[in-house]
Order: structure tokens, then sequence, then C-alpha cells
């Protein structure tokens, strides 16, 4: 699966992320590389199924 991921630097430094096509999925990371692995697990979570 693909999904578009906005990236944006953050006023208080490091990158904030956010998935369009899943609202309120969003994470952040002190750098590209710390925030790209953040958002697949939050993406991850998103998308787990709710079994409760």
């Amino acid at each position: 699966m693909k999904l578009r991921v906005i990236l944006e630097p953050s006023e208080e430094g490091g990158y904030t992320l956010h998935v369009p096509s899943l609202p309120g999925c969003i994470s952040e990371g002190e750098d590209i590389e710390d925030a790209l692995t953040n958002i697949q697990e939050a993406i991850a979570l998103y998308l787990e199924p709710d079994y409760f």
C-alpha cells in the first residue's frame, strides 16, 4: 500500500508528518529519518484492527 505523507519542518525543531488519507495520523521526529520511522509506526497502528 502506498500512502502520501506530508513532511513539514516544526517550529520547535524537527519535523511533523501527517497522512492526508488517514485523518488524525500524525507523528514527529527530530530528523527526517526519525520522522519517517515514526510515521511508519503510526500508520501501522492506525490501520491495526480494533478488537475491543
